[in-house]
């Protein structure tokens, strides 16, 4: 059990931390979060020793191992991937190349009754426990595990880890950490350079867990699936509570209604006192109760209230050039990086209104089909932009295309029209650039908030074709609610490249999965991509071919899948249907609406009418469209009926 005990930190005058204590139980699935600078990374350096604190005790049981992953790192690259990975083990390996020591030493021994001999056969036995406890029989196969979860392939084992991006190096460490086992993680913002599949192997790992975990995360789907317990540091003071983030968000809004309530009675008792105060205080006759009065307003334990978010604020993309129905049509697209293939003779077609996510392990081609689009790299095979189509990007490097010269403010500004030009610096502010950031040259400006600031400028841009790839990695949770609305709200054409499934979740109705050099289509949400792709995990084809094997060989009928697969693919089928019905319906009401509008302009008179004939070709491409959808869904459900015959 680890304890905080009063800890106050203080900055030049500034609290950042008042007296705050908590326990760590040796099993806690800890969510620590709280606005930027609220100090959640400094709270994780001063469990570690890293901070020390003004005042108060962190007390840490002798023998208690903490593991602890910052979110930047300075990175050795000198081994290949497996030797950097391995010395997650050194004492399992000093312990090998002991035991091996004293194994020769026994073995080239000739008398086997003298007190050295039996001396060295105690401390083999006991090397021997040491070595079986900490798992020296499995750590090739945990380190091999390990790093396939992470994303790894095995052909990247031997490689120099010198040939990998940052963010797989970042992987590597964290692998070492995991592998450690500690009696405590310290995870600062873990996902961020993790795709969506590892990201789900590192929840399951961390569920499973022995020992405790303390994460800091604005992965909201993230931080639900691992933590049970929130603690949120506010107004330098904790808010601990024995429930998940999103449980502790709606108590949050609830409490924060009683706390407003009893900060306005308080504020109106501290009103009163003080004109009392005011009015009496020179009356001999109201000495007494002048004093009184200021020692009860003394003593007042006075309410604080945290400001509100800016993140109310509503900032909404401009409407979109109108652009033809087809956006993009690919065909055939392969594309080489010297003699490497990233893809293999794809096909894309994305049409107009479409929200499409591109997903899949790191690696895979996603940004780089992105990059085809924008026509920045050269390929292989058919591609099209539609009609009118106005693409604006997003993507990491954005940031280095800004001016640094100008302030943060004259940044915006020079784009700004209308009544945004008013609403300047609550944009700014709900995108944590408040007060006097604003006033800040984009040069001295780190490589997160000049991320943030190409965001807000791409926001601002009339154009009908947004590509983002990655735009969540530098938000925090309230500047990616407000930026996720603004994209449900746009009017026009999106593809995001994410791994952020809440930031995902309700935005996109159409999932490309990258995989093997190839991509395919999912249609639907990016839940309902998971929920396939957890089935496909269950890998209900192998278990159907491998059961029926042993099946004929014993003599035995062909065994059913389990019972888990079979109500996971009755509950597909049966959402299938409803899609596959809501199509239907929408398609009935087009053909009511077209049929209409063909009575209206068989009369000569309604011909010149350019708004009923504008309408009518309209509501011809959408019904076109939506057959196009109900032949892809009802392909897809009569494939997930067949399963059910397994």
């Amino acid at each position: 059990m680890i304890s905080l005990d009063k800890i106050s930190l203080n900055f030049g005058g500034f609290d950042l931390f008042k007296e705050i204590s908590f326990l760590i139980n040796p099993k806690d699935r800890i969510g620590l979060t709280g606005k930027n600078g609220a100090g959640k990374t400094t709270l994780l350096k001063l469990i570690t020793g890293a901070e020390k604190p003004s005042t108060g005790t962190v007390t840490i049981p002798k023998g208690t191992t903490l593991g602890y992953l910052p979110q930047q790192m300075n990175l050795v690259d000198t081994r290949t991937l497996k030797e950097e990975t391995i010395l997650a083990f050194e004492e399992i390996i000093n312990l090998e190349k002991e035991i091996a020591k004293i194994n020769r030493e026994i073995a080239s021994s000739k008398d086997y009754h003298s007190a050295e001999y039996l001396e060295k056969l105690d401390k083999i036995t006991e090397l021997n426990e040491r070595y079986s406890i900490l798992g020296g029989e499995n750590y090739e196969a945990d380190l091999e595990q390990t790093l396939l979860g992470l994303g790894f392939e095995r052909s990247d084992f031997n490689r120099p880890t010198s040939e990998f991006s940052g963010g797989w190096r970042m992987r590597v460490e964290l692998a070492k950490l995991l592998l450690k086992k500690p009696d405590l993680f310290l995870l600062d913002e873990p996902t961020n350079h993790l795709d969506i599949e590892s990201i789900q192997w590192l929840e399951e790992f961390l569920k499973n867990y022995k020992g405790a975990v303390v994460l800091v995360s604005h992965d909201k789907a993230f931080l639900d699936a691992v933590c049970n317990r929130t603690i949120e540091i506010t107004l330098g003071k904790i808010n601990d509570q024995k429930m998940n983030f999103s449980t502790f968000v709606n108590w949050k809004k609830e409490q924060r209604e009683i706390q407003l309530a009893a900060y306005q009675n308080q504020q109106k008792l501290i009103e009163d006192t003080e004109k009392f105060i005011e009015r009496f205080r020179y009356k001999a006759s109201k000495a007494v109760q002048v004093q009184s009065r200021i020692k009860q307003l003394d003593k007042l334990d006075r309410i604080e209230i945290e400001e509100e978010d800016n993140s109310a604020v509503n900032i909404k993309f401009p409407p979109a050039p109108r652009s033809g129905r087809d956006v993009v049509r690919a065909k055939n697209i392969s594309k080489k990086y010297g003699n490497h293939l990233v893809l293999d003779n794809i096909d894309l077609y994305i049409e107009n209104g479409e929200k499409v996510a591109f997903v899949g392990r790191n690696g895979e081609g996603k940004t780089t089909l992105a990059r085809i689009i924008m026509h920045e790299l050269e390929y292989q095979g058919e591609f099209n932009l539609g009609h009118n189509v106005k693409i604006g990007y997003f993507a990491q490097n954005q940031a280095q295309l800004l001016n640094e010269e100008l302030t943060v403010f004259e940044t915006i500004d020079e784009i700004a029209v209308g009544d945004v030009r008013t609403k300047i610096r609550d944009i700014l502010g709900a995108f944590l650039f408040p007060g006097e950031d604003v006033d800040k040259k984009v040069k001295v400006l780190s490589g997160g908030e000049k991320s943030r600031l190409a965001m807000i400028r791409l926001m601002l841009e009339p154009v009908n074709f947004l590509i983002l790839d990655e735009p969540t990695n530098h938000l925090d949770m309230k500047s990616k609610e407000i930026l996720k609305n603004a994209l449900i709200d746009f009017s026009g054409t999106i593809l995001v490249v994410s791994h952020d499934r809440d930031f995902l979740n309700d935005l996109v109705d159409c999932v490309y999965e990258f995989k093997n050099k190839k991509i395919k289509q999912h249609l639907g949400g990016i839940y309902d991509f998971l929920q396939k792709k957890k089935i496909e995990s269950l890998k209900q084809l192998e278990v159907k071919s491998v059961q029926k094997e042993k099946n004929n060989k014993n003599g035995l009928p062909s065994g059913d899948i389990s019972f888990e697969v079979k109500k996971e693919i009755n509950r597909t089928v049966s959402r299938m249907e409803k899609q596959v019905e809501n199509t239907e319906d929408k398609i009935a009401e087009l053909e009511d609406e077209i049929a209409k509008l063909d009575a209206l302009l068989a009369s000569p008179e309604n011909m010149q009418d350019h708004s009923v004939f504008d309408k009518y070709t309209e509501l011809k491409r959408e019904l076109e469209s939506t057959m196009l959808t109900w032949e892809q869904q009802h392909n897809e459900l009569e494939n997930w009926k067949a399963k059910k015959t397994w």
